[in-house]
């Protein structure tokens, strides 16, 4: 009863405050405006005063029990315009025909050589979600298993998907959605936007078998945070303890989550509702650098931080070219004109000074310092590893 007066309350001083701006701004002629500020202290008076981080238990950690299952299978793809398999040097893709054509009553002689150029072997893989129920649809990734070219305008034919117990639990058919796009030319000249041998068939798969999940043995169930944290782990028992009003929740470790729930299904069912909308305060991430060696991209956290150091940085480039020289003899001698190969050899190395680092406790002032080296993102790399091994840079460097 308090909590519903003080939101009468509440709804009444917001009310009063909107008639007195209202009031203030009787001699305006917009409308809108009088209407945007009554809506901006609604809300105001509505929102609850919580911490930036705070996030629910539900983002914080999964219900034990409560997971998906991985499906894959394997199966033909049929309708391409002559970018198939090469048979010839794809014989399990022959072998499929024959048992397909098999199963549907089609009886090849032996000996038979097929020569198809609109038939691809694939791979077909598929996410079961948990308490999926038969006759639910489910979305299929397609990719091509041979020497395909393209499988944009393909079918894929009745696949059964099986999971890791080598049960059937879903049966996957359907056009194939390629997201990429390509063209060839004559002299072997082509174009081409995204991967043209993967895509999806949206609803392409129906569920035929149940999945059993349960959610907790007995009068307990189990939350199980998405990251190691022993501070995470124990502000989510207090807040969960805080909030049911009992002591209900016990952390077993950085991970694990252990919290005393009814037996009965509906009440369970309720129970994990209220459970999962409980807001909790995340401890700080731990400082972290993410460099993708592939691409050379850098990614930091606002929590990083570097000490005063100084870095030199040049690069070394050395170029060896070859040239063919004529060696063409004296008119006068016995010697023949030959071609010989003239061998240079280049190195330059950029000539940089010695760059100093000063303590930078936030994001934006180490982003400063490093583009004032003038690195680009491939030297970001090696600059930021030897940062880390003299000490200076206060953040785990992770490596993709």
């Amino acid at each position: 009863m308090k909590s519903k007066n003080l939101l009468f309350t509440g709804l009444i001083t917001v009310k009063t405050m909107a008639k007195r701006i209202i009031f203030t701004h009787k001699k305006h002629k917009n409308m809108k405006t009088k209407l945007l500020i009554t809506l901006s202290l609604f809300s105001l008076a509505m929102l609850q005063s919580l911490p930036s981080n705070a996030a629910r238990v539900k983002d914080l950690a999964n219900v034990a029990g409560v997971r998906s299952n991985q499906l894959v299978g394997y199966g033909l793809v049929v309708g391409l315009d002559g970018t198939g398999d090469q048979t010839t040097q794809t014989p399990f893709t022959t072998q499929s025909i024959i048992s397909l054509l098999g199963q549907l009553g089609v009886n090849l002689p032996a000996g038979v050589s097929m020569q198809l150029k609109n038939v691809a072997a694939v791979s077909v893989t598929a996410s079961l979600p948990a308490y999926a129920k038969p006759g639910q649809t489910l979305d299929v990734t397609v990719s091509s298993i041979g020497n395909a070219k393209n499988l944009r305008g393909g079918t894929l034919v009745m696949t059964p998907l099986k999971g890791a117990d080598n049960n059937v639990y879903a049966v996957a058919q359907g056009s194939i959605v390629i997201p990429g796009a390509g063209a060839t030319g004559a002299a072997g000249a082509s174009v081409q936007i995204n991967s043209l041998n993967a895509g999806r068939i949206p609803n392409g798969a129906t569920v035929e078998r149940l999945v059993s999940s349960s959610v907790g043995q007995g009068n307990y169930l189990d939350l199980e945070l998405k990251e190691t944290d022993f501070t995470t782990a124990s502000r989510m028992v207090a807040a969960i303890n805080q909030t049911l009003g009992q002591p209900q929740a016990l952390a077993m470790d950085g991970r694990l989550v252990r919290v005393q729930a009814p037996t009965e299904p509906q009440a369970r069912i309720d129970f994990l509702a209220q459970l999962e909308n409980v807001v909790v305060t995340p401890s700080e991430a731990s400082p972290k650098v993410v460099i993708n060696a592939r691409t050379g991209s850098v990614v930091m956290n606002q929590l990083v931080s570097v000490q005063p150091c100084a870095v030199a940085h040049g690069n070394l480039t050395i170029t060896i070219t070859a040239e063919p020289v004529v060696s063409q003899p004296n008119i006068l001698a016995a010697g023949k004109t030959v071609v010989i190969t003239k061998t240079l050899i280049d190195i330059k190395t950029d000539k940089t000074g010695l760059s100093l680092i000063p303590k930078s406790p936030t994001l934006n002032e180490i982003v400063k310092a490093l583009n004032s080296m003038g690195a680009n993102a491939q030297d970001l790399l090696a600059v930021l590893q030897a940062m880390k091994s003299a000490g200076a840079l206060q953040a785990d460097l992770e490596i993709i």
